[in-house]
């Protein structure tokens, strides 16, 4: 570091030099202290509902034009080997807020069994776990959830009671207005007050995209943490005016290139504010696509729902101009878990007190060459449930015995399932078994799955590390009287 005083002596007659190199050293933490406080970056974090590893451009879709999406991961990095959590909505939420498997925070679940938090559910985060929004908002950042929420319903687990200071948007997936079950409309909430109910949901993508844009604008001379999970391309698939019925690839193309058009206001609005060399914004999705309505998870075998790759394993880019180098690869495994400790770190933010899943990936966006994925091993949950392990390039399907009818999808069907090691690096469709090839590794992933289950739990059975969610007495559907 230059002196800026360097053309001055460091003492004069009378004076002491050792004072002067302490006034020195001070000036100079106080400058690092200023520079640490003024160069946080502002994060934005775009998080979409069902989008499948194969729906964007730079990911092979032939069907999808997402021009700008594309455009963001070559002004950035893509990661080839990015997993979220879980194959369903409310456990990978949970997981990327709190940098926890689900399980380990209670939320794999609602109280009931039910895959994920319905209308009225009882069940949400505890708030003894830290979420990203509370680590930022900690060191003075801007925080705003705009999108789905799918953490509660109930006023104590709105966005709100978790960190965020704005939040507009529907309380879960956009299906919940089941008449049998006694579903309300399905409602828009600003704060903590529903304003529209039902939502319009072919304006969502418009509305979430403009309450950004103002939120940015708002908080452009301080740092902020934009949080947007997008409702689509979660069925049923809706898109405004301008996009119904102009794709190649029906409602899902539609409602996909809305979303790159989304992502195309966010990205013009940093430019034009002068801010865009210190934003980070990340873009992936919850899970897999549900292989339905124009959805695609290729070159991967299995879907939303399922713990084969197609369920799990998606899309992620991340831009940040002033750090990451452009037109970047990572094919290391990394998680949603890691955004948690990865912004903590950035940012200077502590960290929970509480264990995590989740690691610092730092090094993965900024040294492509040398880093290593810091997983030795990844637990594919579903519900309940420990389904799979993976150790390197080695992945295995534990034996399921029956399974209930709700649990079924297209690899697991209601008699169960038996074991199968694939190797992930030479089959992607996880087709050929090489259990009888290599019974090391067999003996080795199961050991790996009993630690698993030891800390972690599996079906009815409490891990030794898990944690508790709030369950709540009793609940009330939001509606404009609630």
């Amino acid at each position: 570091m230059n002196d800026p005083t360097s053309k001055k002596p460091l003492s004069k007659p009378g004076h002491s030099a050792g004072v002067c190199i302490i006034l020195f050293f001070a000036f100079v933490f106080t400058l690092l202290a200023h520079s640490q406080e003024t160069e946080r970056p502002n994060i934005i974090l775009i998080f979409c509902d069902d989008l499948g590893y194969g729906d964007l451009g730079v990911y092979g879709s032939k069907v999808n034009r997402t021009p700008r999406i594309d455009g963001l991961a070559e002004e950035g990095i893509v990661f080839t080997d990015f997993y979220s959590s879980s194959p369903v909505c409310t456990p990978s939420r949970a997981s990327l807020l709190t940098g926890c498997y689900a399980r380990r925070v209670d939320m794999h679940e609602d109280q009931t069994g039910h895959w994920v938090l319905i209308p009225r559910s009882v069940r949400g985060l505890n708030p003894k776990e830290l979420t990203i929004a509370e680590a930022l908002k900690s060191v003075g950042y801007a925080t705003a959830c705009i999108g789905k929420w799918h953490l509660g319903d109930q006023p104590d687990h709105l966005p709100t009671r978790h960190g965020f200071d704005t939040h507009y948007g529907i309380p879960y997936s956009n299906d919940m207005q089941q008449a049998k079950r006694g579903d309300p409309p399905l409602p828009l909430v600003r704060q903590e007050t529903v304003f529209e109910a039902p939502a319009d949901q072919s304006t969502l993508t418009q509305r979430y995209t403009q309450e950004a844009i103002k939120f940015i604008e708002a908080n452009r001379e301080n740092p902020f943490f934009l949080y947007l999970p997008h409702t689509f391309p979660h069925l049923p698939l809706f898109a405004s005016p301008a996009f119904k019925d102009k794709s190649a690839n029906g409602r899902y193309g539609d409602s996909v290139e809305e979303i790159d058009w989304s992502t195309a206001q966010i990205l013009d609005t940093l430019d034009r504010l002068g801010i865009d060399q210190n934003t980070l914004v990340i873009f992936t999705s919850d899970n897999g696509s549900n292989g339905r309505n124009g959805g695609s998870n290729a070159p991967l075998a299995g879907r939303k729902g399922s713990t084969m790759e197609g369920g799990m394993r998606v899309p992620m880019i991340a831009r940040w101009p002033e750090r990451i180098p452009a037109a970047s690869i990572c094919d290391e495994l990394a998680t949603t878990m890691d955004f948690l400790p990865t912004f903590c770190a950035i940012t200077g933010a502590e960290g929970p007190a509480l264990p995590i899943d989740g690691h610092d990936i730092q090094s993965l966006f900024y040294d492509q060459s040398y880093a290593q994925s810091p997983y030795k091993v990844l637990y594919y949950y579903r519900r309940r449930q420990l389904q799979a392990v993976r150790w390197g390039d080695w992945k295995y399907h534990l034996e399921l015995g029956q399974t209930h009818p709700n649990w079924t999808t297209p690899d697991i069907l209601a008699e169960g399932r038996p074991a199968k090691l694939v190797n992930l690096a030479s089959d992607l469709q996880e087709t050929t078994d090489l259990s009888d090839q290599h019974p090391d590794i067999v003996r080795r992933m199961k050991a790996l799955a009993r630690e698993a289950i030891r800390k972690l739990g599996n079906d009815d059975v409490d891990g030794s590390l898990q944690r508790q969610s709030v369950d709540l007495t009793n609940s009330t559907a939001m509606t404009f009287e609630n």
